[in-house]
């Protein structure tokens, strides 16, 4: 595209200076103007936040350290934001849970800033506490909105907020810095990590389940459900305090102990950060914190999320976006998390929240259907996030396909490390429930697991909490089903079993081999646990039998799970043999959907495919680099539940063709048996 000029009788043609996402692709100029118009509104909004420079957008947020009950040199000091208050007290053990004045804050501002300053005797570590708040025709007993601590009753199950005032956490590792060629993220969840039908804990975790996650290879834990939430169950999506890391797991620096051990160990640490919206209680949480429901929420259609049972944050709100903001520097601060991994995210930028809308080309994306405010906030917490850490991992979680999520901020993009690659496990769940075995052609197989923009990185993987919930079903489970319970033992295997063990192999193994970011794996099914998820609720007795990771299973080598769990350990390590592995380009070397065969590189790494349920091949041709090869990962082998048809010590050295020496390149010859994959490593 170009802009003529006219001086005079001379024309002048200037050419055009486009922002770097339209660069990276000429589709988006149509659109530009939207591009640079949410790209100038972040800028607009970091000058204001920021008094034009003055200070950081970090500086900004720091409400944390202002908000919420604090211990000073004199005593204590309590401030809430609550506009809309006439009287605020707060009231529990130091008080018996009465009003009285001592304990009564006073509104400092004309902003609806209320302020208690106390003596130090006036409470005591471990007391639980609230606030009375009174406004125009009402009252609520509430929990402050930036309590930090935040504990259940185990016999009323009343929430209530606690002093919390203990020795500082001493860090052993004060430094640290994420490991990204790949980043292999293992998802998790504190609270269903155990064996034992109860609800784990932190440092069970650290004990238990962190050893796992360091011998398997993963490099990156993704902690579901920290942020404090009123029903188990929601698995952490219903926050009601922002500020609080879940008491039901145990104490903060139990958290940070967990932490500080996983960078002791080379491993991040990133949480799923829940600003996509929040629950809907007002006792809890801030649906009606002090007589304005719309305090921290849109107003009128936009208040709640049909879907979801839950309330939309108002992102047009500078109050609202310092909560928010401070929140993601509380986490990073404080705790030392690594990054976030932010939550419904196309909920947020749609004002229909993506649902009953098709994303069937770029316009559906600049149409003006998104919430331009939802847009800047996030741009906003990735600019803050990387300014505070510039090593920090974003990652958004979004089925739009949004152009521009994970592209650098300076391109115009919202400045995410990685997008989610969400169309990857509905691809393996529509192949899987909708295609016969000979059916699957590993031409679209090799196109959807690498269909992505070419300028942001993406998270690939074949299955996450999601597909592992009630009402839905994992991989294994899609492939094996009801065989798991019967004929997962050793000698006992049978055709379904033996079929779900290799293709459960094969699915991760070419969906990690192209990634170009990331792989994530949900704890548990990397060695195909058996039991869905489901949470204590009424309907089961309040039951922990499936809210759980039965480790047992995998530990038992007379059963089939170690297979699988050996296969994804060795997987991972081969991967992180071809040094920066995610930087490789894909090379296609073959495909033949009649064959059902596939073959690519990546580095020194050969890649082959054969997902023919029946059909092996002797002597199957492949052209490559000329040289000998090493067969290095086998699905097939006897020690992750194969046949071990190949013998895998054997040199592979290609056949020289006259025809295509001037490429360097000679025929590799394999023994390909069927429903098998191999990678090889050129020597």
């Amino acid at each position: 595209m170009v802009a003529k000029k006219t001086t005079g009788a001379k024309e002048k043609v200037q050419k055009v200076q486009h922002i770097g996402l339209v660069k990276n692709d000429s589709y988006l100029e149509p659109y530009e103007e939207a591009i640079r118009g949410r790209h100038d509104h972040v800028l607009w909004k970091i000058a204001q936040l920021t008094q034009n420079g003055k200070m950081k957008l970090s500086d900004f947020a720091n409400g944390y350290t202002y908000y919420g009950l604090h211990k000073t040199a004199n005593g204590w000091v309590f401030r809430e934001w609550a506009p809309h208050a006439t009287k605020l007290y707060l009231v529990g053990d130091f008080n018996n849970w009465q009003e009285t004045d001592q304990y009564e804050a006073k509104c400092i501002d004309e902003l609806g800033n209320w302020e208690l300053i106390l003596p130090e005797e006036s409470m005591h570590n471990g007391d639980f506490y609230k606030m009375h708040v009174y406004w125009d025709g009402g009252f609520g007993e509430r929990i402050p909105a930036w309590a930090n601590r935040v504990v259940q009753d185990a016999q009323s199950k009343i929430f209530s907020a606690q002093v919390w005032c203990v020795k500082p956490y001493e860090w052993k590792k004060k430094a640290f810095r994420p490991k990204k060629d790949p980043l292999l993220i293992y998802e998790c969840h504190i609270g269903m990590s155990q064996d034992a039908e109860k609800v784990g804990s932190y440092t069970e975790f650290k004990e238990n389940v962190l050893p796992r996650v360091i011998k398997d290879g993963y490099n990156c834990i993704q902690i579901m459900a920290i942020q404090e939430h009123p029903y188990y169950g929601s698995f952490g999506y219903h926050v009601s305090s922002f500020f609080a890391a879940s008491s039901r797991f145990g104490t903060p620096e139990e958290l940070k102990d967990l932490i500080d051990t996983a960078h002791q160990h080379g491993i991040a640490v990133i949480m799923d950060i829940v600003h996509s919206h929040a629950v809907k209680n007002e006792v809890e949480g801030l649906g009606n914190l002090a007589g304005d429901p719309n305090q921290y929420f849109y107003p009128g259609d936009r208040h709640e999320h049909p879907a979801w049972d839950s309330l939309c944050f108002d992102y047009g709100k500078d109050d609202v976006i310092h909560f928010l903001l401070s929140n993601c520097k509380y986490w990073l601060e404080e705790f030392h998390f690594d990054g976030f991994r932010f939550d419904g995210v196309t909920s947020m930028i749609y004002y229909s929240h993506g649902l009953g809308e098709d994303f069937n080309n770029y316009g559906d994306y600049f149409n003006g259907h998104q919430d331009d405010n939802a847009i800047c906030y996030l741009t906003l917490a990735n600019v803050l996030i990387h300014e505070i850490n510039p090593y920090a991992i974003t990652i958004a979680e979004e089925v739009s396909g949004m152009p521009g999520l994970a592209a650098k901020f300076s391109d115009g993009g919202y400045g995410f490390d990685y997008r989610m690659a969400m169309n990857i496990p509905d691809f393996w769940i529509k192949t899987i429930k909708e295609q016969k075995d000979e059916n699957w052609k590993p031409s679209t197989i090799f196109y959807e697991l690498k269909n992505r923009r070419s300028d942001e990185r993406t998270i690939s993987y074949c299955e996450s909490h999601d597909q592992a919930l009630v009402g839905d079903k994992t991989i294994i489970f899609r492939l094996v089903d009801a065989d798991m319970y019967w004929h997962f033992k050793k000698g006992d295997e049978n055709v379904v079993s033996s079929r779900g063990i290799a293709l459960h192999k094969m699915i991760r193994l070419i969906t990690l081999a192209e990634l170009n970011g990331g792989y994530l794996n949900f704890m548990g099914n990397e060695f195909g646990h058996p039991e869905w998820i489901d949470f204590p609720r009424e309907g089961n007795g309040w039951s922990h039998k499936y809210a759980r990771r039965q480790w047992n299973l995998v530990d038992n080598h007379d059963l089939c799970y170690h297979y699988l769990g050996d296969f994804d350990h060795d997987m991972l390590q081969v991967i992180k043999s071809e040094k920066k592995f995610k930087d490789t380009k894909i090379q296609e070397i073959w495909h033949n959907d009649g064959d059902q065969v596939l073959a690519f590189t990546r580095g020194e790494l050969l890649f082959v495919f054969n997902f023919s349920p029946t059909q092996s091949f002797t002597d199957y041709g492949l052209l490559v680099p000329q040289g000998s090869y090493s067969i290095i990962l086998d699905t097939d082998a006897k020690v992750y539940g194969g046949n071990g048809l190949n013998d895998d010590t054997m040199l592979h050295q290609t056949i020289y063709d006259g025809v295509y020496v001037e490429q360097h390149k000679e025929w590799l010859k394999l023994y390909l048996p069927a429903r098998t994959a191999l990678v090889l490593k050129k020597n």
